[in-house]
C-alpha cells in the first residue's frame, strides 16, 4: 500500500489543516505564505496526494510539479526549511495513525526541503 493508501484522503486533509496552522502561526516563515491560504491548502492537498503515491491530482490540474522552481520567487533558506520540517513534523504527530507511518510519511520530507533551499541563511 502507498503512503496516501495507509493515510486516507481525511487524514492528509487533516495533516494540511494542522500544518497551515502551525505554519501561520510560525513568525520564521509565516511571511512565505502570504497568497490565499485556502488555494495553498488546495495545491497542498493535491500535490501530497501526488507525492505520496495516490492520483495525480496536482498535475491533472497545474502541470509537472517542478517544486523547486515554483517555490524560487520565495527566499527559502536552510533555517526557513528545517522550520518547514519542525512544522510537518509537529502535524505528523497529531495525527492518528501509528508511529511507524508516521515515521514513513515524515522521511519523505527533508530531501524535499533541502531541495527547495535558494538562499543562505544571513
Amino acid at each position: 500500500m502507498t503512503l496516501y493508501e495507509q493515510l486516507g484522503a481525511e487524514q492528509l486533509h487533516e495533516l494540511v489543516d494542522s500544518f497551515y496552522d502551525n505554519v501561520l502561526n510560525d513568525e520564521r516563515i509565516a511571511h512565505l505564505f502570504k497568497t490565499d491560504i485556502a488555494l495553498v491548502k488546495s495545491k497542498q492537498y493535491k500535490f501530497l496526494t501526488q507525492f505520496l503515491g495516490g492520483p495525480g491530482l496536482y498535475t491533472e490540474e497545474y502541470g509537472h510539479p517542478r517544486m523547486r522552481m515554483r517555490h524560487m520567487p520565495h527566499e527559502i533558506t536552510p533555517s526557513s526549511a528545517y522550520a518547514w520540517l519542525e512544522n510537518m513534523k509537529a502535524a505528523i504527530d497529531r495525527l492518528e495513525v501509528s508511529e511507524e507511518l508516521k515515521t514513513q510519511l515524515f522521511a519523505r520530507f527533508p530531501n524535499v526541503a533541502a531541495h527547495m533551499v535558494n538562499h543562505p541563511d544571513e
